[in-house]
């Protein structure tokens, strides 16, 4: 019975080829099986890379996705793949956290979302980009993102 859950997974368990584009992955999902509870799910991706659209320099970011699952999760290694599939994509800091965020919004439909894109200098400045979906649902618990802002040296 429990299989049959999970029967719609093609990339966990396999060898999970990682796709040319992000445009290209799919994101699987999973039954939540805890719908009718509000807690908190947190992806971190503290070795994120991107290339920049104009000179093809890869660029990287620490990101962090929280989100409060309604009736499906994200199912871990088809994120990893969609991920990694950006090391391959030109697009700035913003597009690239903001896709990652609309994408995961798309296939599992969360309650809530945040997204936390803390991306390394380029060219002297570090730039963060953070969206969430609105607030959070009430009594939640939502710890800090635990990453501090880039401070160089010292």
């Amino acid at each position: 019975m429990t299989a049959k859950k999970y029967e719609n997974l093609t990339q966990l368990g396999g060898r999970g080829e990682i796709p040319a584009l992000p445009e290209a992955a799919v994101l699987e999902t999973v039954p939540n099986p805890n719908p009718g509870t509000d807690y908190l799910v947190r992806f971190a991706c503290p070795e994120f890379t991107a290339l920049c659209p104009v000179t093809g320099q890869p660029d990287f970011a620490h990101l962090v996705i929280d989100y409060v699952p309604a009736k499906k999760l994200v199912e871990s290694k088809s994120l990893k793949l969609y991920l990694t599939a950006f090391r391959n994509h030109g697009g700035f800091h913003e597009e690239c956290t903001l896709s990652v965020a609309r994408k995961v919004i798309a296939a599992a439909k969360p309650k809530w979302l945040r997204i936390g894109g803390y991306w390394y200098p380029r060219g002297g400045i570090p730039i963060d980009v953070f969206w969430q979906t609105g607030e959070p649902p009430a009594g939640l618990w939502v710890p800090d993102q635990g990453v501090a802002s880039y401070r160089g040296r010292g």
